[in-house]
């Protein structure tokens, strides 16, 4: 498993097995590395404001350890703090992926059937089952403490669903969102605004939210067909809520790529942008020829995509305005390093400063030499 990158001033983290590991942006030198009791099982996808950040790490060596161990570290300086345990009991709780959040000095702990909530700066807890049957599953990192939730039917099928904003200090419940009987909540591809994937066996839908939950929009895909990568399309091990490759939301719109034609030899695609009040199309803008677009995140009123690396093309981040276009290019990869950059395939993406970091979300290879031999995070600009 491998989680990250984070950034946190001029370092930038990984965590891979059993080891967190923080560079340099600069040049790439290694500034410090934690070795950890046992592996790593499960990570949030932010970290708190002030750097710090809790792993989950399993009880110990063996192959049937359990996920029930929390480990507290310091990203700017590589110090462990805190570590403690927290029970897991009953089949649904003990056969479910963990999920993983941070929503200011509370770390979430979400699996089927319950979320622990632990305070980050010192591990104090801060609650664990909520009143009724409905409980939160997993949360989305960021300001606001976003929760899926799973409401207990006679069923015993954990099909009724709900988006709910709780108070990540108290449990409290502020809103509640009702999803139509027999959808799940998949992801949170946006906080703010609130948008949502839901899931229906081969069914998928996109909705959006308002701040205080009622309903805004349900997107209209078309017939596009929309490559939005989430933790189980890339086997990651876990399963945040938060961490999909390929979707970015801002106040006017949120962004989709297109998936490219499986027997295209030189695939490309198109990013296609939805108006967030009424879910419709407004435009569509295509990559360049045998290269791909994937949305990052929108800054400064523009959306930021990573452009994947062709053959003998470099990659770089692109930008588009709100009205679309051509894209245009912010940071260019040389094409002499196109060949170690198509190695990232859906590869996990940072930018920020003017610098491009990719991360492999998760490292396979033959045995275990050769998965320690490979190359896990390049970085480009200066």
């Amino acid at each position: 498993m491998t989680s990250g990158p984070w950034i946190v001033g001029d370092t930038v983290v990984k965590a891979m097995f059993r080891t967190v590991s923080g560079y340099s942006v600069t040049d790439g030198s290694r500034k410090w590395s934690l070795r950890m009791p046992s592996s790593l099982c499960a990570a949030p996808s932010q970290p708190t404001a002030d750097g710090k950040i809790v792993f989950g790490i399993k009880t110990g060596t063996a192959d049937d350890a359990l996920c029930n161990s929390l480990q507290m570290v310091d990203l700017t300086t590589g110090k462990a703090g805190w570590r403690k345990t927290y029970r897991r009991q009953g089949a649904w709780d003990l056969l479910s992926d963990v999920s993983m959040a941070i929503n200011g000095d509370t770390v979430t702990v979400g699996r089927t059937s319950r979320t622990d909530a632990f305070r980050v700066s010192d591990g104090a807890v801060l609650f664990g089952e909520l009143p009724g049957n409905c409980q939160p599953f997993g949360f989305a990192s960021g300001p606001v403490a976003i929760a899926a939730t799973s409401c207990q039917t006679a069923a015993d099928d954990h099909k009724e669903q709900q988006v709910q904003r709780i108070d990540p200090v108290t449990g409290k419940v502020q809103w509640t969102y009702k999803v139509k009987k027999g959808w799940e909540v998949a992801q949170f591809y946006s906080v703010s605004p609130l948008v949502v994937s839901l899931k229906q066996e081969d069914k998928w839908a996109i909705i959006v939210l308002n701040e205080n939950g009622t309903y805004r929009s349900q997107l209209v895909g078309g017939t596009d067909d929309y490559g939005t990568k989430c933790g189980g399309d890339l086997l990651t091990e876990g399963k945040n809520l938060d961490n999909c490759l390929g979707v970015a939301a801002d106040d006017r719109m949120v962004y989709l790529a297109t998936k490219p034609a499986e027997d295209d030899l030189t695939p490309t695609n198109n990013v296609v942008a939805f108006d967030l009040n009424t879910g419709q199309a407004r435009w569509k803008a295509a990559a360049p020829a045998g290269q791909t677009l994937m949305p990052i995140r929108t800054e400064g009123g523009r959306l930021l995509m990573y452009l994947a690396a062709g053959k003998n093309k470099g990659g770089g981040i692109a930008s588009l305005p709100p009205t679309g276009g051509t894209p245009q290019m912010v940071l260019r990869h040389p094409a002499a390093a196109s060949m170690v950059e198509r190695g990232f395939f859906d590869s996990r993406v940072a930018y920020q400063n003017g610098r491009c970091l990719l991360m492999h979300a998760r490292i396979s290879g033959i045995d275990d030499e050769d998965e320690k031999s490979m190359k896990s995070m390049a970085g480009f600009g200066s």
